[in-house]
């Protein structure tokens, strides 16, 4: 890349080299270093392409390609890793959840990822409030074993469900309720660290006598303390003078907790360092008072900046959290369709403030609550949440990040200025003036974040491709920064300095206290080994980006439109901002293959990774031969629950059949390819004798071969195949009786309805067409199916087998032209059927018109008697109903209209947050993937099935119920089938 700006900019600065530039750079001696760690590590050693691939990006606007990957099993194999690199003088670099938005997780070194196996914790201590933790454990599991004794870890950010521990200590973070117990720094008690050279120290509080003590002891550790008393000593007063006095100073090094009001607290002083002074073994974390009621408010502004003046008056009251957000952030959310039932509970307005009050009791709660509405009666509407509510509102405020990435019509936003903190009486001021910068460069951003500490969260609209739009990005940065100091804050409020802001340091505190933090990190890290350049010495703000003027991914020909991404599927894999919500393990479906394995390659962010570099053609070879790709594809179950639950909508399902279609193009398919992509027509041909075939297929001996041949486990069973579904009279007359009319048939002018005979409920499970048919043609509608075989071609997809996929839908939408002309509804009985309609069909086809209408005319049973049928009444039911979502009915149109149907019959509902079955289709057959697929079963689904023996169990996904019979005594039923059978009753 060049090194000097261009004639047309008046810039002071110069681009720099992108990340693109090093990208083929390499460790001199990296094959040694992986030998030697391979003879001294117990835990994994990576030092391959694609795992250095996997680990080049974190969730910022950078890019380094790392040495190699150690995933340490224990405190011993962290020192032995360090040694070795000691040994060759390789940096070293710690990661917790890879989701740090500055550039401080990536970085040419060797990267420690604790989050596998390093994430255990020690039983909390309900009298000192503390509880000791490894650095890889992810907060959630903290707070949950913390409020078995009404307490709490106070910083809670958005990323609570997938950040670590060791990564908050690393950004100082912060979150929600940081307004209730302080930053990670406030909340530290000790650390267990390791330095590069090899000393081991736990550190804390150190009073004077135990500071005198450790000086006169000399030795390492005694010139270390000796040294970090000297820096005491020499800047405290500039500490005292230039360190903001605001709620979220988080940028810098910590110098003000060796101050003596503060004890000389060099865990403290630690924390906020990056990694760029010592490796987190372990962290003795103090624990808060949790209040155990809590009641939400939300409050509505004609604007943001009328929002942030309110906050002090606000913080008057005391809320434990106070959040904010505009109305360009729920603008976001609505063009991206996501939330689009939460958002209405928001009150009327563009600027909004979320206040939480806590109580020991929800009366008390509730009139703290009270309260605080009427004496804002005269400001601004607000509204008081109950329970679920709440939790639905703050599910809008936590998508922030992933809602204003990637938002329809709008240029593409990116971190740099996200989060700057001012003081709270400052806040207004300080949103108009960074406002009124970001019109003068044209940039847009919704704002959103902790107003009740001044710290805003933003993704601007820097354009980070071309020469003047990288420069223009660095020139705001310095503008941006003069703004923020002008009002007395800090340029990181919580996601720390890192690359995007390390440079603009001494703007804050000047060449002495820059020179005091380079004493400093030299105490700890002389030889520079710990995350170089980051914080110290950084490189600059506009160099090592992701992007960059050389950014050109290769741009293949494929068979998916990817219309939402121009067209491209590397833009498509660029989606990814690495926020890490595949990586949560506690609920929801995605990511379910990282649920199973914790594994970063079998992520949906970590595929993503892989894919956009498979573009960049620089560290994964063959293009779209490339196995390692494959390998961490092979692994994904196709649920879809990324292009819903991932905030940018990432579809790996998509990403992965484009991908296998061109990677068997140059390799031969299995032959399990062939028998589970074209199960319709093997099963409409054993449709003719069903009874030779089962036995056949169940016969010991030629069981056994077929399992081997096709690699299906030895534990799985065939689905036995039945003959095709066909209407008789004697249903027709039985509907009538049920209508309550035994003579008349239905009236010429009954409305229509077209019934899909899908390959799984039509040729094994027929039951399930018969019970549809039924429940249809009782709500009062004429019922017709196709008269020949007709298939979406679901499997098809799980292979990438797309030519024939696309032969298929073809043959759909010429066979259904009548339906489609006439608007006729289409009934889909199974989710992943419904998906190819409303998904791959128009993604395929996306000129044909045709498409796009049989799209629109596709509905699951459950929304089609609540959307076409509102007078349906269904049949009573007594007892219990455990309801197991489909992936493709969750990751679709959620399972709002199921649960509405099955509680009009009466019975009591359980919606299980079971996640993703683990069968998806051939998935779960197939015999490397037996174990995993067992794994996901036993998560919620199976063990829940177990639980409740004498309820119904329904799932309306062939494979789910696949799944549910071949491990438990149950019989799973289809919502048609309850409907059904309980009319007859």
């Amino acid at each position: 890349m060049s090194t000097t700006t261009t004639s047309a900019s008046a810039s002071p600065f110069v681009l720099l080299p992108s990340s693109h530039a090093r990208a083929h750079d390499q460790f001199d001696g990296a094959a040694a270093l992986e030998q030697a760690l391979k003879q001294k590590i117990r835990g994994e050693v990576r030092f391959d392409a694609a795992s250095r691939a996997l680990y080049a990006t974190d969730a910022s606007n950078y890019r380094h390609i790392p040495i190699g990957l150690v995933v340490p099993l224990d405190e011993e194999d962290v020192i032995a890793t360090v040694a070795v690199c000691r040994e060759f003088g390789a940096p070293v670099l710690s990661r917790g959840g890879g989701t740090s938005l500055a550039g401080q997780t990536t970085n040419a070194a060797v990267i420690l990822d604790f989050s596998k196996y390093m994430n255990k914790m020690g039983p909390v201590d309900p009298v000192s409030r503390t509880v000791h933790v490894q650095p890889g454990i992810v907060l959630d599991r903290v707070r949950e074993a913390a409020e078995k004794f009404a307490l709490t870890y106070a910083p809670d950010p958005a990323t609570h469900s997938r950040c670590t521990i060791g990564g908050m200590i690393g950004n100082n973070s912060c979150g929600v309720h940081a307004l209730m117990g302080g930053k990670t720094v406030d909340n530290i008690h000790s650390l267990d660290i390791l330095l590069y050279d090899g000393t081991r120290m736990t550190v804390g509080v150190t009073s004077d006598e135990d500071l005198q003590q450790k000086i006169a002891a000399g030795g390492r550790v005694g010139g270390l303390y000796a040294g970090l008393k000297e820096i005491r000593d020499r800047y405290a007063d500039l500490v005292r003078q230039k360190f903001p006095n605001i709620p979220r100073r988080v940028s810098g090094y910590n110098l003000d907790e060796l101050l003596p009001e503060n004890s000389f607290n060099v865990a403290r002083a630690l924390v906020g360092s990056e990694g760029t002074c010592a490796i987190i073994l372990g962290a003795t974390l103090n624990l808060v008072e949790s209040p155990q009621f809590r009641t939400l408010v939300g409050v509505g502004f004609e604007d943001v900046f009328v929002a942030a003046d309110h906050v002090p008056a606000v913080l008057k009251f005391k809320p434990i959290g106070l959040e904010g957000m505009d109305g360009l952030l729920l603008d976001s959310l609505r063009s991206k369709q996501k939330a689009l039932n939460d958002i209405p509970l928001l009150p009327e307005g563009r600027g909004f403030l979320l206040v939480e009050f806590g109580g020991n009791s929800q009366v008390e709660a509730d009139e703290k609550a009270r309260a605080f509405a009427a004496a804002f009666e005269y400001a601004a509407e607000s509204r008081i949440y109950n329970h679920d509510e709440a939790h639905r509102v703050w599910a809008i405020r936590e998508s922030g990040l992933g809602a204003t990435s990637f938002v329809p019509g709008k240029r593409t936003g990116w971190e740099g200025w996200e989060d700057a903190a001012v003081s709270p009486e400052q806040l207004g001021s300080y949103l108009r003036a960074i406002f009124a910068l970001m019109q003068e460069y044209d940039y847009w951003a919704p704002m959103y974040g902790h107003f009740g500490q001044g710290c805003v969260h933003m993704r601007l609209s820097f354009d980070l491709e071309t020469p003047q739009g990288i420069l223009n990005f660095r020139e705001f940065m310095d503008k941006a920064a003069d703004i923020a100091l002008a009002h007395g804050g800090s340029l990181s409020g919580e996601h720390g300095d890192g690359q995007a802001r390390g440079a603009l340091l001494p703007k804050m505190f000047g060449p002495e206290l820059i020179e005091a933090f380079r004493k400093f990190k030299r105490l700890f890290d002389p030889d520079y080994k710990l995350n170089p350049h980051k914080l110290i010495d950084p490189h600059e703000i506009h160099e090592d980006l992701r992007l960059g003027v050389d950014y050109k991914p290769w741009e293949p020909k494929t068979h998916f439109a990817f219309a939402e991404d121009n067209g491209s599927f590397a833009r498509a894999t660029l989606r990814c901002v690495g926020v890490g919500a595949c990586r949560k393990a506690d609920a929801g479906t995605m990511c379910p293959s990282y649920m199973a394995t914790g594994e970063e390659q079998h992520s949906t962010r970590g595929r993503a990774h892989l894919l956009w570099e498979l573009m960049q053609r620089e560290v994964l070879p063959n293009d779209w031969a490339n196995e390692q790709v494959r390998e961490s594809l092979d692994l994904c179950l196709s649920c879809k629950a990324c292009k819903s639950e991932c905030p940018v909508s990432v579809d790996m399902a998509t990403y992965k059949a484009e991908f296998l279609s061109h990677h068997y193009e140059h390799h031969t398919r299995p032959l399990a390819h062939y028998a589970f992509g074209r199960i319709d027509q093997w099963a409409r041909l054993a449709s003719i004798a069903p009874g030779i075939v089962n036995a056949i297929n169940n016969a010991p001996g030629i069981s056994s071969l077929i399992k081997r041949v096709l690699h299906i486990h030895p534990s799985r069973s065939f689905p036995k195949f039945a003959k095709a579904f066909t209407p008789d009279r004697r249903m027709a007359r039985d509907a009538r009786r049920r209508r309550g009319d035994r003579r008349e048939p239905l009236p010429a002018d009954a409305p229509k309805v077209f019934l899909w005979a899908d390959t799984f409920n039509n040729y094994f499970h027929p039951a399930t067409m018969r019970a549809a048919h039924q429940v249809l043609t009782t709500a009062g509608f004429r019922v017709t199916l196709p008269n020949h075989h007709l298939c979406c071609g679901r499997p098809l997809y799980d292979f990438g087998l797309l030519d024939t996929a696309k032969k298929y839908l073809v043959k759909v939408m010429d066979a259904l032209t009548a339906e489609i002309e006439a608007g006729t509804p289409v009934v889909v009985l199974e989710p992943s059927c419904a998906t190819v309609f409303r998904d791959e069909l128009v993604n395929l086809f996306p000129n044909d018109p045709r498409a796009a209408k049989l799209r629109s005319q596709i509905f699951l049973l459950s929304e089609f008697l609540v959307r076409y049928a509102p007078e349906y009444e269904p049949p009573k039911i007594e007892g219990k109903i455990v309801l197991h979502g489909h992936c493709h009915h969750k990751s679709g149109p959620g399972m709002a209209d199921e649960v509405k149907v099955l509680r009009a019959t009466g019975a009591e509902v359980e919606l299980l947050d079971s996640g993703c079955c683990g069968m998806a289709g051939p998935f779960g057959f197939e015999e490397d993937k037996y174990e995993i697929s067992q794994t996901l079963g036993d998560r919620v689904l199976l063990p829940a099935v177990r639980k409740n023996k004498n309820a119904i169990i329904v799932s309306d996904g062939f494979s789910c119920c696949e799944q549910i019979t071949q491990n438990t005594d149950a019989r799973p039923k289809h919502l048609a089938e309850v409907l059904a059978e309980a009319e007859q009753d």
